[in-house]
């Protein structure tokens, strides 16, 4: 298995409201621990403009090897800033109004079916923010339940409006409330292509795409997280409906880290999501990992995404199932396990320890990115940088 010595990484990131810098940022600081971690060298320069795919390049060293990666960012920040920054109850209509699309469309049915604690996931911010308003109208009618002279009300209200405003509201921003409305609103977006610009914007990352894979390299790594998986199927798929070959002789790994394609494939109006899954799947040039966690409820834990998109004969994706508890110190794990979007983004950040499974070795280190499905959370392997060797080896290490 030769060593890669020059990559090419397309990285969607999932919604969060961060820039390209900021994600380049976030990189370099995972990077430094993965450095840490596995001793070898990092270099991460500064970002530079590329239409829609910004990228930076990451210089990684060890004792007898050397990679050089070129990792662009297809972020969607524009559209979580547009969606974030309106007026509060617009943020809130909207977002019961994108809820009851994906109710009607079919999405919390298969949500359940498929994975139960992302059905969770849907509804908690919505119940969460329904509780708030039901608490602040108890508030508010607290005079006339308990027999009070109408003239009551002007101090209920008011104290109804405080409560919501300075107690429920900050500690439902604490859990991002709002924020997830957003995602939802983005979901539908994604499953029809329409609203907030969706389909304007794919076509444009899709032209920056298309363009960064014209850049000479020993393997190319389409990476993608939560909800960037989707946005990430939408590009690609669409890259392959106007240019079938466009992989002929090219290593593809396409990589997605706790997906969330099936958040907007299982709503009917993803017919367009549901034919580009396809096309990747059957696509022989691309190796598709997919990397689940059991501790992640915020994916599709164990779903075969092909198969439920509606492939079931065309080749599956490869699964990696990884143990956050392996990657991070014990204290540290203890820290983040029940902040579970903090969980959801560990695909993407720098581990304590050796691990099976590292972003940092994945986009820029000297294995092939495909060669992380040999790992497993059961037969947990150990990377060894062999001294001596223009290869970097695999030792199987059960545990």
């Amino acid at each position: 298995m030769r060593n890669v010595e020059k990559r090419v990484v397309l990285h969607f990131p999932g919604f969060e409201p961060l820039d390209a810098s900021l994600h380049r940022a976030r990189y370099e600081r995972s990077a430094r621990q993965s450095a840490a971690a596995w001793d070898f060298s990092v270099a991460v320069d500064s970002l530079q403009n590329f239409g829609r795919a910004p990228y930076f390049d990451v210089n990684a060293k060890g004792a007898d090897w050397q990679t050089h990666s070129r990792v662009h960012i297809l972020d969607h920040n524009d559209l979580v800033a547009k969606l974030n920054g309106r007026p509060f109850f617009t943020r809130l209509g909207q977002g019961y109004l994108a809820a009851g699309r994906v109710v009607a469309s079919g999405g919390m049915t298969g949500y359940f079916r498929h994975a139960w604690r992302f059905g969770l996931f849907f509804i908690f911010p919505f119940l969460l923010m329904l509780v708030g308003l039901l608490l602040s109208l108890s508030i508010a009618l607290l005079p006339a339940l308990l027999g009070l002279p109408s003239w009551s009300h002007i101090g209920s209200i008011a104290l109804a409006v405080a409560f919501f405003i300075y107690v429920f509201l900050p500690q439902a921003e604490r859990l991002h409330t709002l924020h997830l409305f957003a995602d939802w609103e983005m979901a539908v977006a994604m499953a029809g292509l329409n609203g907030i610009g969706a389909e304007q914007w794919i076509e444009a990352c899709a032209i920056s795409a298309r363009q960064v894979l014209d850049e000479p390299a020993d393997e190319y790594v389409i990476s993608s997280h939560s909800m960037g998986s989707s946005v990430a199927a939408h590009v690609i798929g669409l890259l392959l409906e106007r240019e079938p070959e466009l992989f002929r002789g090219k290593r593809i790994v396409f990589t997605t880290l706790g997906s969330a394609i099936l958040q907007c494939a299982l709503m009917r109006p993803a017919t367009t999501l549901r034919s580009r899954v396809g096309l990747l799947a059957s696509c022989q040039e691309i190796f598709w990992l997919d990397v689940h966690c059991l501790t992640d409820a915020i994916h599709f834990y164990k779903a075969k995404v092909v198969a439920v998109c509606g492939h079931a004969d065309a080749p599956q994706a490869t699964i990696q199932f990884i143990r956050f508890k392996k990657m991070l110190s014990s204290k540290h794990y203890a820290k983040i396990k029940r902040d579970f979007l903090r969980v959801h983004r560990q695909y993407v950040l720098g581990p304590d320890v050796r691990a099976p499974f590292d972003f940092t070795l994945l986009t820029a280190g000297p294995l092939p990115a495909s060669s992380f499905a040999a790992f497993s959370q059961t037969d947990m392997p150990e990377l060894t940088f062999g001294p001596g060797s223009d290869n970097v080896r695999f030792s199987s290490v059960g545990r």
